[in-house]
């Protein structure tokens, strides 16, 4: 348990320390309960350890299928009367999946707490999962395919930077997975998963807001304590073999006209150290418009039209994905080469204390923001525990950001970031929608 206290934040910002009770159920149910009476909302949430990794490889999408499966009803919700019951009492709710947990939450004024856990409490004991569910919230998932991934420009990008990055781990597919998968699979097989995944023991409840702890307590007692206890979890353990030469690929995208040059990087879980470092490095090297690939490739050189890269941090292994938008007459390769020389100029040269002081408070500010709402505590109390195993990194990440050192980034930057250990994905239009 966390004590509240003052943290003062050197440089840009300061915060209070995040303070939160945990618990667990009889029924192995973890509970973490965090008050804030600034507003007269409260928070009910529900995060559980199952992801698009904890799919059968023939059976993908299934995580994502039961984020939209689990608001049809209950027993004692009828079908459609879910969102009607959250408007109704002044709430709002939500969910999302990645390939390593699924969370659902609602929020509510403060007089509805018991409200939100017996609706949470409902989706966990008395789901409905019948032939007319499955088949309604198909067609919902199919359209969702459609729009973000299959009619999108660049909309392919992550699904093939994972196919090719991942040979052996389920993180080489997506979320959303196969809509023949989800057509092929029987009533009997979405039954067995939630049976499987949706247990008391593989999940974590969290109320954060305006409540009473005692009266919380008695109602989490009352909706929860009875759920039986699942069977446990035995997760099979996925390696993935060094990326030691270069990995080619080339994707035909009818979506665009203009390519994309990826260069991705197989990174380590991001509950390791060197992950930290290496969001620091992402963020000297392409956050937004003072970063050095933009200012380079982008407003010096006029090389290309855009420039970017972002951090995908997962449970296992992460992957850093930069991209390009190349300016003619300059070439995919170009772009790459001056990437490359950025890289090794990290490589090679400490950054300044001026910029590691920058990256500090930068880093500082997004801890303060990602605390600075009730959902964003809630999501992390849920997040902390359930994946890093620690809840007080909500407290005590900021730390080890603040730890890292100039020599660190260099020697990171050499250990992960070199050409023989990446992807090289040629994004490219269709061939007749090319540029001519």
């Amino acid at each position: 348990m966390a004590l509240s206290a003052a943290l003062m934040l050197g440089g840009v910002a300061s915060a209070q320390k995040v303070a939160f009770e945990e618990y667990n159920l009889d029924n192995g149910m973890h509970v973490i309960l965090h008050n804030d009476t600034s507003a007269p909302t409260v928070i009910t949430s529900v995060m559980y350890h199952v992801g698009a990794k904890d799919e059968n490889p023939e059976r993908t999408g299934f995580a994502h299928f039961f984020e939209h499966l689990l608001f049809e009803g209950t027993e004692n919700i009828k079908r459609g009367e879910w969102f009607k019951i959250v408007t109704s009492n002044g709430g709002v709710n939500n969910a999302n999946t990645t390939e390593d947990r699924t969370y659902y939450y609602e929020v509510f004024p403060s007089n509805s707490l018991e409200l939100g856990l017996w609706m949470e409490s409902e989706r966990l004991l008395h789901p409905v999962i019948n032939q007319i569910g499955v088949d309604t919230q198909n067609e919902v998932v199919k359209e969702e395919k459609r729009l973000r991934y299959d009619n999108s420009p660049y909309g392919q990008l992550i699904p093939e930077v994972k196919k090719n990055m991942f040979k052996n781990h389920p993180y080489r597919w997506t979320t959303i997975g196969s809509m023949d998968h989800l057509d092929a699979a029987t009533l009997e097989e979405f039954q067995a998963f939630n049976k499987k995944f949706y247990i008391p023991n593989n999940a974590v409840l969290v109320v954060a807001g305006d409540f009473d702890k005692a009266q919380a307590k008695t109602w989490i007692q009352k909706y929860f304590g009875a759920i039986p206890k699942g069977t446990p979890i035995t997760r099979q353990t996925f390696t993935e073999a060094p990326i030691t030469e270069t990995i080619k690929a080339t994707f035909e995208d009818p979506n665009i006209q203009i390519p994309m040059v990826v260069a991705a990087y197989r990174t380590p879980s991001m509950k390791t150290r060197d992950a930290r470092v290496l969001d620091m490095i992402s963020t000297i090297l392409s956050d937004g418009k003072s970063s050095r690939l933009y200012k380079k490739i982008v407003d010096d050189k006029k090389m290309a039209l855009q420039i970017g890269a972002f951090s995908y941090n997962q449970e296992d292994y992460g992957t850093y994905i930069l991209y390009g938008l190349p300016q003619a007459p300059n070439t995919a390769a170009d772009i790459l080469k001056e990437v490359d020389a950025e890289i090794v100029t990290l490589q090679t040269e400490l950054i300044s204390e001026k910029e590691l002081q920058k990256l500090q408070n930068k880093y500082e500010n997004q801890y303060v923001n990602s605390n600075s709402s009730i959902d964003g505590i809630a999501d992390n109390l849920a997040t902390y525990y359930l994946l890093y195993g620690d809840v007080n990194l909500i407290n005590t990440e900021i730390d080890l950001y603040r730890s890292i050192t100039r020599e660190e980034i260099r020697e990171i930057a050499k250990k992960y970031l070199n050409p023989n250990q990446r992807l090289v994905l040629d994004y490219v239009p269709s061939k007749d929608k090319a540029q001519n």
